[in-house]
């Protein structure tokens, strides 16, 4: 594809409405009302959805066409994978929100779900959405047997969500930071941290894109690169703007790490290296891509460059 007739705004969008519709028919009506109705809240109602579009534009890179045109299996896959990224990424959000962890009362400019729903409420909510999100992955009813993708396509998804959103990936990371608040890190040690904390489910959503694809080995390496160098970018960029932005334009509190004494890139570079770094690993990581000829990864790349450049 030519990149210059590629409407990043118009794929981004695109694909977004698709997940959202997708997010909200992948919930189990049959659970408790109050339970459903806390899922719904911390799944649907903001969000960038920005592991759901790098998990799509994973896929389109190595199939190299739109996933419209892809094969019904792949299509499906993909956008269950997607979803279920998506859930992983809201369940720690309201588990990190609770005040046993972060206690914080605004996420995506609206109370967190523990303070509209209760706690006790909230804790179970972010368990279901971690369930629910293997359900996705694995679950093919009668009628979906036609589109479903190999066994091996959907155990090899769960095998890397699982590992991103456990002790090696994002639940390993949160144990850090909380040993770490008041410490000073190393950036090496701040890499792993955040490796872990942030960057394992965007590397899963990018890897589990390219199993969907059915990536080769040299094209999933390169995405495995690409995947890490943008989740430790995303991470640069989120201290970024803990410093420089606002509540109103995060949709969070602002300034919330440098009370809480916590190390960040920009305590650790200063703020302005901490934006060349930010830089230097979006380039890293489209260099990736194009060493191997991924000759459709403008969403991609157009992604990567969004990290760096977002304000919220």
């Amino acid at each position: 594809m030519n990149a210059a007739l590629f409407d990043a705004g118009a794929w981004q969008q695109a694909r977004r409405d698709e997940v959202e519709l997708a997010l909200v028919q992948s919930l189990p009506i049959d659970a408790p009302q109050p339970l459903l109705a806390a899922m719904h809240y911390a799944l649907t109602g903001g969000g960038k959805r920005m592991r759901p579009l790098l998990a799509f534009a994973a896929c389109e890179a190595v199939t190299r066409q739109a996933v419209e045109q892809a094969d019904p299996a792949t299509r499906d896959a993909t956008m269950r994978a997607a979803c279920a990224v998506e859930m992983i990424h809201a369940y720690s959000l309201v588990h990190d929100d609770m005040p046993c962890m972060d206690d914080d009362a605004l996420r995506r400019g609206k109370p967190t779900v523990h303070v509209q729903f209760g706690q006790a409420q909230a804790l179970l909510a972010g368990d279901a959405l971690q369930a629910q999100a293997f359900v996705m992955l694995t679950h093919y009813g009668d009628s979906d047997l036609e589109h479903a993708p190999p066994n091996a396509t959907q155990l090899r998804c769960c095998q890397l969500l699982s590992k991103a959103a456990g002790a090696q990936g994002m639940a390993g990371g949160q144990a850090i930071d909380l040993a770490s608040v008041g410490l000073p890190l190393t950036q090496a040690q701040l890499e792993h941290m955040h490796a872990l904390k942030t960057g394992a489910l965007i590397h899963a959503a990018v890897a589990m894109g390219g199993v969907c694809g059915n990536a080769t080995q040299e094209e999933a390496a390169a995405l495995s690169v690409y995947g890490h160098a943008v989740g430790l970018a995303f991470q640069v960029v989120d201290d970024i703007l803990d410093v420089t932005g606002n509540t109103a334009s995060l949709g969070k509190t602002a300034g919330k790490d440098a009370l809480a004494d916590k190390p960040t890139f920009v305590s650790l570079m200063g703020l302005d290296a901490a934006k060349a770094y930010a830089s230097e690993l979006v380039q890293r990581a489209k260099l990736s891509l194009d060493e191997v000829g991924l000759d459709r990864s403008q969403a991609l790349h157009a992604l990567a460059d969004q990290i760096v450049a977002r304000s919220h």
